[in-house]
């Protein structure tokens, strides 16, 4: 079969992709293809249903600038509600005939004699002038390496592959790990099952979720005077950004970690239970999460909270790391993501080669958290050192998709084969990036958390505020990248 050629190939049809798509369209960029391996769009939000699943960022924020929806159900939406957004969005701005789904990219290489990108997918071949990566960081599931886990004769499945045939009613589950997925999984299946031991490595900060039904009068107003949302949502942003601030500012989490300490007691009478449910760093350090229901479940009769890790699984049960042996039949991995492990790096190699797991040897590195060098023409969104613990990843992503955009447009206007951010640039950021984290919760909270890399590095945090991401990514600058022009096209003969 020979290969398709497309100006830009887009990895992935989550929120990044579509975004991706709509801002190229409107821009008037029309020659790109979505490359989506599952059989439909929708990324993270199609694959997590496990039962509880919803947004803890405010939907008001948590969806695309120009796509606001007057009709939320809630002030954090479910799952379901947003996926159907991330469907209704792509159809309503034409680009969801540009989704090849069933197209899992198997491996994209850069041909620096043709200055394309050749890409193999399940369906066919591609070559692109530019590649996009917009998996995201929550697209694989972490599995542990537990010693035993496939000797277990009951059911195992991760929690973002949910598995709605199996049956808890009347189980007895083991859930490992406590962390976002949890904190809803676990009140929602907890009244369902007969025993329920969640084994907890580690606490968590929960905080109170403000989570209310947005009724048809706040519906009818947003529908009516959209100035009212957009209001809203500006006012939501800028208070994250103070959360923000804070983070950067650990001292400035102390009244935060005494509404956290505060929530903890009032949800749980019992002392220990209370204690090993209460964290020994500083709040924020690890993911920030919300939720009303999740100390209340955890005090039911029929559930145990293990404050150990997991040491091995047993053909019927799991011990702890003290020893302890629990009869279970059904055990639910809410382990996460592979977020600093892209799988996806495994998949693309750049101009010398080698694949982009192997450049970085486990600790992600780039420019602005878009561009790599050694890999000409590719553009990643949410990569490295881009994230942040208090805005939406839809702020983030569209900031990107705006540089994107302007390099496109830079490469037409100039007639540019190539652009490839230079190793001096990207060496100056991330030294800039690690100096500014080490005073930063994320760095100093006194925790291990999924922000470190395998080799202790935060290689995800961005260790200023938003407005000065979008400040820096607001323009494609040229003179940060080695460029190579077109070749002229001969002259007729």
């Amino acid at each position: 079969m020979s290969e398709r050629e497309v100006r830009v190939a887009v990895i992935g049809a989550g929120m990044s992709g579509i975004g991706a798509a709509i801002h190229m369209s409107r821009a008037g960029i029309d020659d790109f293809v979505l490359l989506e391996r599952g059989d439909e769009p929708g990324g993270t939000w199609r694959d997590n249903t496990y039962p509880g699943c919803a947004c803890d960022v405010p939907t008001a924020l948590y969806s695309y600038s120009f796509a606001p929806k007057p009709d939320w159900s809630r002030a954090f939406a479910p799952r379901e509600e947003i996926h159907r957004y991330l469907l209704d969005v792509a159809g309503t701005h034409g680009v969801a005939d540009r989704i090849r789904c069933g197209a899992d990219v198997l491996g994209a290489e850069w041909e620096e004699d043709r200055q394309r990108w050749s890409i193999r997918t399940s369906a066919g071949e591609y070559a692109a002038q530019v590649l996009v990566s917009a998996t995201g960081p929550w697209s694989e599931p972490a599995i542990p390496p537990i010693p035993g886990l496939d000797e277990f004769e009951g059911k195992v499945f991760h929690s973002s592959r949910w598995d709605h045939e199996h049956d808890l009613d009347g189980a007895r589950v083991a859930t490992i790990g406590s962390g976002a997925s949890a904190v809803q999984f676990v009140p929602a299946i907890q009244p369902r099952v007969e025993r329920l031991t969640v084994f907890q490595r580690t606490a968590h900060w929960v905080l109170p979720k403000p989570d209310r039904p947005l009724g048809s009068r706040a519906q009818r107003v947003f529908r009516r005077y959209p100035a009212s949302q957009r209001a809203l949502r500006n006012g939501i942003y800028y208070g994250s950004e103070l959360l923000g601030m804070a983070m950067r500012n650990p001292r400035l989490l102390k009244p935060l970690q005494a509404a956290g300490e505060a929530h903890i007691r009032r949800s749980v009478e019992d002392p220990r239970l209370r204690r090993v449910l209460t964290p020994d760093y500083t709040l924020g350090c690890k993911r920030l999460l919300f939720s009303n229901d999740w100390y209340p479940a955890l005090t039911r009769p029929n559930v145990e909270v293990v404050p150990h890790a997991v040491e091995r699984v047993r053909a019927n049960g799991v011990v702890d790391a003290g020893g302890v042996e629990h009869a279970v039949d059904t055990i639910v991995l809410g382990t996460g993501f592979t977020i600093t492990d892209l799988p996806i790096a495994e998949r693309v190699r750049g101009r010398a080669g080698a694949t982009l797991a192997e450049t970085w040897g486990g600790s992600p590195t780039g420019y602005l958290g878009s561009v790599v060098h050694g890999f000409p023409n590719f553009f990643i969104l949410l990569g490295p050192n881009i994230g942040n613990g208090h805005s939406s990843a839809f702020v983030l992503s569209e900031t990107q998709i705006g540089y994107l955009v302007d390099a496109l447009g830079a490469m037409s206007r100039t007639g540019l084969a190539s652009v490839e951010v230079r190793e001096d640039v990207q060496a100056r950021f991330n030294a800039e990036v690690q100096s500014r984290l080490q005073g930063t919760v994320w760095n100093a909270g006194g925790c291990s958390s999924y922000y470190l890399d395998v080799n202790g590095r935060n290689s995800t945090m961005f260790p200023g505020s938003t407005i000065e991401l979008r400040r820096r990514l607001s323009r494609f600058e040229r003179g940060d990248f080695a460029i190579r022009a077109a070749e002229p096209v001969p002259a007729a003969a």
